[in-house]
């Protein structure tokens, strides 16, 4: 695998530095809950349904525990207590009960909250077992199918909007040579603060993130996995004010790659960020246990930002998304990061630029499955260019040795594409990786080069930055992170830390808080 001759210390420094910016975020997390997390855990403990208008029986639930105690000690305690108590024979029937007004919770105190925690311990652990068993098969089937024959991985989008037609893309695909299949969620789904019951047949450039979408998936990646003799990996969406829940139906349902960026809400859909923050640290604990694969989104600040001048931006998120994923518990094996092939083409030297970018994210994270993202922001709609630009960017993914790398399409910004495009795009990338086969083994930029001298510079560029947000901590909470994002400082999008989606779903924790999930599934638990 190429690598760059970097100073040790400078990237010793860089990793010190996010690990910095990222100390008072983490102190943050652990001192907040929000209504996702614990409706997680109410999913994790097996709370499945939607009432008869499809809101979710999770979201009726926790909605009356808040109504009637709050959530500041957790919703464990008050459901549980209530079960104890035989208000109901399970948590779907105390849902609904609760929906109508025929429960009325409360927080208890001596043995009775020793017997609702116990109780409560107890059916979440179910669904972290579940995750373990989940985790157990993956590896297994595995090691029965395979994995693919060489990486990186080719990942293909799909997103009709209809599960069953997806599922026929999704295997047409795995037979025409993708590795990893991604379901694209509807649009809007992230700004949903419900995650919608059963399979769906009516998404908007994409499918509903379900937890039956989910299985339906999975169960015919499984079959296809059989037929090509390679375990085909499926991709979904754990982001937006759902990100915490969506990590959980995941696991349950044994997927293996999630998006799941650090800032990616925040920035795009204007999610607050304590709120995302707390998500977040929450969903990768979740995956973390899962075995799951995160994908991390910087690549879209190069969509809003120059993606020369803002290439800094970009090292700086990865090694922040590195540091609060490892925090959480993910190993270097998980660790999707992102970046992109989005340098203006008739820039001089665009392709060598493209090549010191990706090189120095090979460096940095030499253990990390780097996800390499193809060229959208100029794609002009001339699909002969834009089969170009693939080519180019399936080249720069073969000789910097990317870990997943997502098919480029001619037809982006013109149409979703068709079957055949797919079809064309996948040739392309078959075309040029076994065209290169090893020769990334011989490539090595020179130390005195320009692909070296840029990455250094970017390098650089990015321990500045690390600096500058270290030296501008927030007032509420120490958090120079949280200043830079309110400042524009990623993507240009400025976003306050007492603005945005969701804020009324952030509570700050009681000191008796309690929540078995997060007790489990920290790391080292």
């Amino acid at each position: 695998m190429p690598v760059l001759e970097l100073d040790p210390a400078a990237v010793r420094t860089a990793r010190s530095l996010a690990r910095r910016v990222g100390e008072p975020i983490v102190a943050m997390t652990k001192e907040h809950t929000t209504v996702s997390v614990e409706r997680a855990t109410l999913r994790l403990a097996g709370l499945a349904g939607a009432d008869p208008d499809g809101t979710p029986w999770a979201n009726r639930l926790l909605d009356t525990v808040r109504a009637d105690v709050g959530i500041e000690c957790g919703v464990c305690l008050p459901v549980w207590d209530a079960l104890v108590r035989g208000e109901a024979g399970d948590l779907a029937e105390l849902a609904a009960k609760a929906s109508v007004g025929s429960v009325t919770f409360r927080l208890p105190k001596g043995r009775d909250r020793v017997r609702a925690r116990s109780a409560a311990r107890k059916a979440v652990g179910v669904g972290v077992r579940t995750l373990d068993a989940q985790r157990r098969e993956r590896e297994r089937l595995v090691k029965r199918w395979g994995n693919p024959a060489q990486q990186p991985w080719i990942y293909l989008i799909v997103a009709t909007g209809d599960i069953y037609e997806d599922i026929v893309q999704a295997q047409a695909a795995a037979h025409a040579g993708a590795d990893v299949i991604a379901v694209i969620r509807s649009t809007g789904q992230s700004l949903l603060d419900f995650v919608p019951e059963g399979a769906t047949r009516e998404g908007y450039a994409g499918t509903y993130a379900t937890q039956e979408n989910f299985r339906l998936m999975r169960a015919a990646l499984d079959q296809t996995s059989a037929e090509v003799g390679r375990y085909i990996r499926l991709t979904n969406y754990a982001s937006g004010l759902c990100m915490p829940e969506i990590a959980a139906l995941a696991g349950l349902q044994r997927l293996d790659m999630m998006l799941n960026d650090s800032m990616y809400g925040i920035l795009f859909r204007d999610i607050n960020p304590v709120r995302t923050f707390v998500d977040q640290r929450f969903s990768r604990q979740v995956h973390a246990r899962a075995g799951i694969i995160i994908n991390t989104g910087e690549d879209n600040y190069l969509t809003t930002a120059d993606a020369v001048e803002a290439a800094h931006t970009v090292t700086v998120s990865q090694l922040l998304n590195e540091s609060f994923a490892k925090e959480a518990g993910l190993a270097d094996w998980q660790l999707g990061l992102g970046h992109a092939f989005e340098i203006d083409p008739d820039l001089p030297d665009s392709f060598r630029l493209e090549l010191a970018h990706a090189l120095l994210a090979r460096t940095l994270f030499p253990d990390a499955p780097l996800k390499w993202m193809p060229p959208t922001r100029h794609m002009s709609g001339d699909v002969f260019r834009g089969y170009l630009l693939d080519g180019f960017f399936n080249l720069a993914g073969a000789l910097t040795g990317q870990g997943i790398l997502l098919v480029g399409m001619m037809t982006e910004a013109v149409v979703t594409p068709w079957l055949s495009d797919r079809d064309l795009a996948l040739q392309n990338v078959r075309y040029v990786l076994n065209a290169c086969g090893g020769l990334a083994e011989d490539f090595h930029p020179p130390a005195d080069g320009f692909i070296a001298t840029r990455a250094r510079q970017v390098l650089a560029e990015s321990i500045d930055l690390l600096e500058r947000i270290v030296a501008r901590p927030d007032p509420t909470f120490g958090a120079g992170l949280l200043t830079a994002i309110a400042d524009g400082t990623f993507g240009l999008m400025k976003r306050p830390a007492d603005g945005g989606r969701g804020l009324d779903g952030v509570v700050r924790r009681a000191d008796d808080y309690l929540n078995p999930a997060i007790d489990m599934l920290e790391p080292g638990s």
